[in-house]
C-alpha cells in the first residue's frame, strides 16, 4: 500500500474518533510547549472509555484539561501559569526531573505508552516531522503502543532525529491552527545592563546555551558583532534568527552536527517558525543528547545562560519556587550547569534582577525561603550577574562569595545583607 493510501486509511474524521483507540490505564505522553496537539488533548475529556489513564505534559501552553482525575490523571513535568494553581488544587501532580533524564524516567515509570503529537504535513516519502520539537518524545516512539498525530500545516518541517513514518501511525487528524507564540517582552533598563554585562563575558568562538525571556533577548541584542558562535541549546528562541542574519553564528563547534545549530525544542513567533522550516542549519535532537552533561562537558568554551528567582549567600540558586511554593520546575538548568562546570574554558552564568516587587524585596538573600527548591547547588554555581555587576563564585570561599554577592545586590539591601552575614558567621 502506498503512503498516500495509508494516509487516507488512517485519517480520522474527528479528534474524538482519533483518541477513541486509547484504552483504559494506558499512559498518554505529549511533547512540550508548541509540540502539544491541542485538538487531541481536548478530545480526551470527551472519551468516555478512559479510566486510570495518565497524561504527561511539560510546559503546556494551553489551559489545564478539565477532566475527572479518575479518568485521566494529569502529570506535569514543568508547570505553566494555570498548572501552578491546579497543582495546589490537586488537579495536577508534578514529576521532578532533570530535563535530560525524562526519556529514561518515562521509560521506567510508564506503561502501554500512547504518544500524541502535533506534526508537520507528511512528505512524499511518508514522513511527518515533529517540527518545533524532538524532546523526550522522539526516544519513546520506537516502543510506543500507539501513535496518534495532529497534522498542522503551520508546523515547520525540520531536520534531525524527529521524524515519524506513516507506517508507525495508528491514527491522525488534520487541525491547521495557528501555533502558540511567545508574548512581546518589553526590555527594562536592568535587562539592558545585564545583557551588555553578559555579552562582554562571551568571546568569539564560544558555544552558547541560551533561552527566551527579557534578559536572554537583551544578551542576544549585544551579540550581533560577535563571530563564530555555536548554538548548542535545549530551546531555540526568536532572537537566534537575528544572530544568524548578523553573521554571528557559524556553528563550527557543534558536537552533534557541525555547521548546524542543535536544540530539542523551539518556542518563538512566526518569524522563528518560518526560519526553521526546511532549514538544514537547524537540527532537532532528543533531550537526552542535547542536555547530556557528559556530552556538554566535552564542548570547549561553552557558555550557559540561565535565570533564577533568588540566590542565597552560599550561592545556592532557587529557580523554581516562590515563597516556598512551586512555580515551575528544574528544566535543563541542572544539566547545563553541571556540563559547563566541566567544560574546558566554560562559563555557567545565572542572571537575575537584584530586586522584585518594585524594589522592595532583594533577590539576593541570606538564606532561601523555607520550602524553597535548590535548583543549582553552591558547588555547581559559577557566575551570578545582576544589573550591579558580576559575582564569580567558583573557587571562592564562603566569605569571599558572600562578599561578592553582597557587592552585586541592590545598594538598598547591602547593609542589611552584611549584618545578616555577620550574624551567620559568613563575614
Amino acid at each position: 500500500m502506498s503512503v498516500h493510501e495509508l494516509y487516507k486509511q488512517k485519517k480520522a474524521a474527528t479528534s474524538l474518533e482519533a483518541v477513541s483507540i486509547i484504552q483504559p490505564r494506558e499512559d498518554i505522553i505529549v511533547p512540550l510547549a508548541v509540540g502539544e496537539p491541542p485538538g487531541l488533548v481536548q478530545a480526551l475529556a470527551e472519551h468516555n472509555g478512559l479510566e486510570g489513564n495518565r497524561l504527561f505534559q511539560m510546559l503546556s501552553l494551553y489551559p489545564v484539561l478539565s477532566v475527572d482525575p479518575s479518568k485521566v490523571k494529569i502529570v506535569s513535568m514543568f508547570l505553566n501559569k494555570d498548572e501552578r494553581r491546579a497543582f495546589y488544587d490537586k488537579e495536577v501532580d508534578l514529576l521532578p526531573n532533570h530535563f535530560s533524564d525524562l526519556p529514561q524516567i518515562l521509560k521506567e515509570t510508564t506503561h502501554d505508552r500512547v504518544i500524541m503529537a502535533a506534526v508537520s504535513p507528511m512528505d512524499e516519502d511518508g514522513y511527518f516531522s515533529l517540527g518545533t520539537n524532538c524532546d523526550y518524545v522522539a526516544p519513546l516512539l520506537k516502543d510506543a503502543k500507539r501513535i496518534i498525530l495532529e497534522v498542522n500545516e503551520n508546523m515547520p518541517r525540520t531536520f534531525g532525529q524527529n521524524h515519524i513514518h506513516i507506517d508507525q501511525v495508528d491514527a491522525f487528524i488534520e487541525n491547521h491552527v495557528e501555533l502558540p507564540v511567545t508574548p512581546e517582552i518589553p526590555l527594562r533598563p536592568e535587562d539592558e545592563i545585564i545583557g551588555k554585562t553578559v555579552a562582554d563575558l562571551i568571546q568569539n568562538g564560544d558555544t552558547l546555551q541560551i533561552g527566551f525571556g527579557a534578559i536572554p533577548n537583551a544578551i542576544m541584542n549585544f551579540l550581533k558583532d560577535h563571530r563564530d558562535l555555536t548554538i548548542f541549546t535545549e530551546m531555540i528562541p526568536d532572537k537566534v534568527v537575528d544572530l544568524f542574519e548578523s553573521g554571528a553564528v557559524s556553528n563550527l563547534s557543534n558536537p552533534l552536527h557541525k555547521g548546524s545549530m542543535t536544540a530539542t525544542f523551539a518556542f518563538g513567533t512566526k518569524k522563528l517558525y518560518d526560519f526553521m522550516d526546511q532549514n538544514k542549519q537547524v537540527q532537532m535532537y532528543p533531550v537526552d543528547e542535547t542536555n547530556d552533561s557528559c556530552l556538554i562537558a566535552k564542548i570547549n568554551q561553552l557558555v550557559t545562560i540561565n535565570a533564577t528567582i533568588e540566590v542565597d549567600l552560599l550561592g545556592q540558586c532557587n529557580s523554581e519556587s516562590i515563597g516556598g511554593r512551586y512555580y515551575s520546575s528544574t528544566g535543563g538548568q541542572g544539566d547545563f550547569g553541571i556540563g559547563a562546570r566541566m567544560s574546558k574554558g566554560g562559563k555557567g552564568i545565572i542572571c537575575l534582577h537584584s530586586t522584585t516587587k518594585g524594589g522592595t524585596i532583594s533577590k539576593i538573600v541570606p538564606t532561601l525561603a523555607t520550602g524553597s527548591v535548590v535548583t543549582t547547588s553552591k558547588n555547581d554555581v559559577d557566575y551570578i550577574v545582576t544589573e550591579y555587576g558580576v559575582a564569580k563564585l567558583r573557587g571562592k570561599t564562603i566569605r569571599e562569595r558572600t562578599k561578592a554577592l553582597i557587592d552585586i545586590a541592590h545598594p538598598n539591601f547591602r547593609d542589611e545583607l552584611t549584618d545578616k552575614a555577620k550574624d551567620m558567621g559568613y563575614l
